[in-house]
């Protein structure tokens, strides 16, 4: 920032995140009653900045530069430094300006957020089985009016509002503070979303996926391109399981994650449709080796919290937003969850799922958080191009839910500015990376066919789901002359069109219109 720049800065005077203060002495501001104030202010201006705080020193409140000495501007700043640390934030700027004979300095201090749990739950299931109002009710704490009120909080374009149909990914988070959790009163308020991030000790964020047929890629995206821990199936009482219920089910389950089910809409269900439901539930689940458990009580909860996670024990928990029956029971079970995909000690990876400009900050990506750590100022490669190569870039900050933090960590969702390269040059699927990784247009694979009306061979096409990489691929190599549903064999896969970063033991979901199958990754 030039001199300019800090005038302008100051004349619009004290803005949300933007704090003047003249002169900070030791004595006076560190004593235990005036530093409890100028604590509470500072997480005041730090939160309503999103994770970062400006402070001018040597301004008056009025807005009057009248500088300082250089030693009261060094006073100011160990008193705003003293301040910082007592909030668990930190001074990680200071810029001064020679103003009439006095310095005026522009202190930057952002929140050093703890590395706190964040887990990362996926809804699934048929259309207007209730997903996204579950998501609603639960993170608002709030209970549904029978028309999708607190649906609307995740979907928010204009065709689904009008259609009561989510046609995207959407995103939600609550959070576990001690023994309570801080629901939120309004999801799409940005401030309150990072307050949440701010304040708790555990995070949970939902990814919540569309129950609509002509949409499973984007279903499909939210479930293999994020790092899920579990899964959460919804099931309406009143229609039961259906070949989305299935289909979203194997998905799922091929991706290794373990599930929960919710049976919603029990307040518009017969006694008689509740079972049988509930026995089309327990039928499916042991057809693919789960052991299906219903759970009933908070008691339960204790019983099979720690079976959850192994991915055998499937619980069955009767919900309904309405009257939020059941809504105690899930949210312990919540509480309770451990997180699972812990791969923090790795280098950091991270496969792109969403590319925004963003007007004052920059080209930000966003996705979750594969491994490893990744901090402000990082350097990291970005890539592959069209040729297969990686260009280097820097992170400029980073952000979750809509707050600042100065370094996230595996399974977190973050968005990161970053600086090197243009919008237009990054697409969904490529990497950033701490090491520079390696392109590849062919890899080897163990795959299954699930589904398919005759038999594939060497030359088949179809659409692959890899991490965040959707791409048309071919069928270049086969260890049988054919597959048809049901066997298991090796085969190398090209992608058609451009290389991406693969490595062995990715798994990933292969499609094309009703033909499904799966496969991991063993060679490169």
């Amino acid at each position: 920032m030039n001199k300019l720049e800090l005038e302008s800065l100051v004349s619009a005077g004290e803005t949300s995140n933007i704090e003047f203060k003249e002169f900070l002495n030791e004595e006076t501001h560190l004593n235990s009653r005036r530093m409890e104030n100028l604590s509470c202010q500072m997480r005041h201006r730090i939160l309503a900045g999103n994770g970062k705080a400006l402070y001018v020193i040597g301004v008056t409140d009025a807005g009057s530069m009248k500088g300082l000495s250089r030693e009261e501007f060094d006073e100011t700043v160990l008193v705003l430094k003293n301040i910082a640390m007592k909030i668990d934030a930190d001074v990680t700027a200071v810029e001064e300006y020679r103003v009439d004979g006095g310095l005026v300095g522009l202190v930057s201090i952002e929140n050093n957020v703890k590395s706190g749990e964040h887990l990362l739950i996926g809804t699934a299931g048929h259309v207007d089985h209730g997903k996204s109002t579950l998501v609603g009710a639960l993170v608002t704490g709030t209970k549904d009016d029978g028309a999708g009120k607190t649906r609307i909080y995740l979907d928010v374009l204009p065709h689904e509002i009008a259609r009561g149909l989510s046609a995207d990914l959407s995103y939600a988070v609550y959070g576990i503070k001690g023994k309570d959790i801080i629901h939120l009163k309004n999801p799409l308020n940005k401030r309150e979303s990072a307050s949440v991030v701010a304040e708790s000790d555990k995070i949970i964020s939902f990814v919540d996926t569309v129950g609509h047929e002509p949409w499973l890629r984007t279903t499909i995206r939210g479930i293999v391109g994020q790092k899920l821990d579990y899964g959460l199936l919804v099931v309406a009482a009143n229609d039961g399981v259906t070949h989305i219920t299935r289909e979203h089910l194997g998905i799922l389950l091929a991706m290794d994650l373990p599930v929960i089910i919710a049976m919603t809409k029990i307040d518009l269900a017969t006694p008689k449709q509740i079972k049988n439901t509930e026995a089309s539930i327990h039928t499916t689940l042991r057809l693919v080796g789960k052991v299906p458990y219903r759970v009933k009580s908070i008691e339960d909860v204790e019983t099979i919290v720690s079976k959850v996670p192994e991915g055998v024990v499937v619980p069955i928990i009767h919900t309904s937003s309405v009257t939020r029956e059941g809504y105690d029971i899930l949210e312990r079970l919540m509480f309770r969850l451990p997180k699972r995909n812990l791969q923090s000690k790795e280098p950091f990876e991270m496969y792109i799922d969403r590319i925004y400009q963003v007007e004052s900050v920059g080209v930000v990506v966003s996705g979750t958080i594969k491994q490893g750590i990744v901090m402000q100022n990082d350097p990291l490669y970005l890539g592959p191009m069209a040729d297969g190569s990686f260009k280097k870039v820097r992170v400029q900050s980073i952000e979750m839910h809509h707050y600042r933090v100065n370094k996230a960590i595996a399974g977190d969702i973050v968005g990161i500015a970053i600086k090197g390269m243009k919008a237009s040059d990054i697409s969904r699927g490529m990497i950033l990376s701490k090491r520079e990784p390696v392109a590849v247009q062919e890899f080897d694979a163990e795959i299954a066919i699930l589904n398919h009306p005759t038999r594939i061979g060497v030359g088949y096409e179809p659409v692959i789901h890899m991490e965040t990489i959707c791409e048309a691929v071919k069928i270049v190599g086969l260890e049988k002359r054919y597959m048809m549903a049901g066997e298991r064999g090796k085969a190398r896969i090209r992608f058609k069109f451009r290389p991406y970063a693969v490595v062995p033991g990715q798994k990933f979901i292969f499609r094309e219109g009703k033909s499904k199958g799966i496969g991991r990754v063993i060679g490169v």
